[in-house]
């Protein structure tokens, strides 16, 4: 008969055990659903959207069925002219906003982060643009934006600047500056709040430690604040980047593309070529490549501006 002593030992151990067991079957429990709803509803869409790329598939003429066609779409999109266009004005509107973005969130971040009376009332206002929905912020604008009845204009004309009044809209070049403009008006308060909180994380210590050794304010701005908000800004670009480049909603509730194509983004020459040509082969292949463009600049971002702690 074993002793006592051996006896608790060995209801010890096995309770170790029954309890390691059971949390790796807890934890694998509360893993499974959010895997399998990645996996349904992330993993699937994009290799059925690569898969559907590879393939011939017109909506509008089913009798030709779905034939296998290789990388055809992918060089057929190497020579449509209106692809490279709207690549390239979705580059630039990504490059010029998120740069004005950056830059102007920035300024409310530092604004947002001293201490005055009604900071709260402040800090909600600096929220308001981003809370308005794109839709929404795009059609007011169009009817500021609007040649005969707009604000714009008429302000502009009521206070003797321009003789008659102004297409914004209707030019190639205005237009791509008024889609900008409202990018940066609705976007640098989402930049804001995220550098609040960097800005936010660093201890007022730091800069008491540089005003006794005799730094400036500009100097504490360029040598503390800015390199230690070094992370947060790559967190801000990678976001804001992703959206710029999809952008859709703005476009399409400002200028539907125009005048012409000159306001057309890659994502809203996606939609067209999808669901109004019904071209779902080719328009999956001009899904595939947004994807490899702003996977590419993700890259990129984080090779040259990520820093491990």
């Amino acid at each position: 008969m074993p002793s006592p002593s051996i006896t608790i030992q060995q209801r010890k151990t096995v309770s170790r055990r029954h309890r390691r067991l059971n949390d790796k079957t807890l934890a694998f429990l509360l893993i499974t659903p959010p895997v399998l709803f990645l996996l349904l509803f992330t993993l699937y869409p994009i290799l059925r959207v690569f898969w559907m790329s590879l393939h011939q598939i017109s909506v509008s003429q089913p009798w030709l069925g779905t034939p296998f066609v290789g990388f055809d779409n992918y060089a057929e999109a190497m020579k449509d002219t209106r692809f490279w266009h709207s690549t390239g004005f979705t580059l630039a509107f990504s490059l010029v906003t998120v740069v004005f973005e950056i830059g102007f969130g920035l300024f409310l971040a530092i604004i947002a982060n001293k201490t005055f009376p009604f900071r709260s009332f402040v800090r909600a206002a600096i929220l308001f643009p981003w809370a308005l929905p794109t839709v929404t912020n795009a059609l007011t604008w169009r009817w500021m934006y609007n040649s005969d009845y707009g604000l714009f204009n008429g302000l502009l004309m009521q206070w003797g600047w321009i003789a008659k009044p102004i297409n914004w809209l209707g030019s190639t070049d205005l237009a791509f500056i008024a889609v900008c403009i409202v990018a940066i008006w609705k976007t640098s308060s989402f930049m804001a709040i995220i550098l609040l909180g960097g800005l936010q994380s660093i201890g007022h210590d730091i800069y008491e430690a540089a005003h006794i050794d005799g730094a400036s304010r500009t100097q504490a701005f360029f040598l503390i604040t800015l390199p230690l908000l070094k992370n947060v800004f790559l967190v801000a670009l990678v976001l804001r980047t992703m959206h710029s480049l999809q952008a859709f909603d703005l476009m399409f509730g400002l200028t539907q593309g125009g005048s012409g194509n000159s306001t057309e983004s890659l994502p809203m020459y996606i939609h067209t070529k999808a669901f109004i040509d019904l071209e779902w082969g080719y328009g999956s292949a001009l899904g595939v490549l947004l994807f490899v463009i702003i996977f590419a600049i993700s890259m990129l971002y984080l090779k040259f501006l990520y820093e491990p702690e």
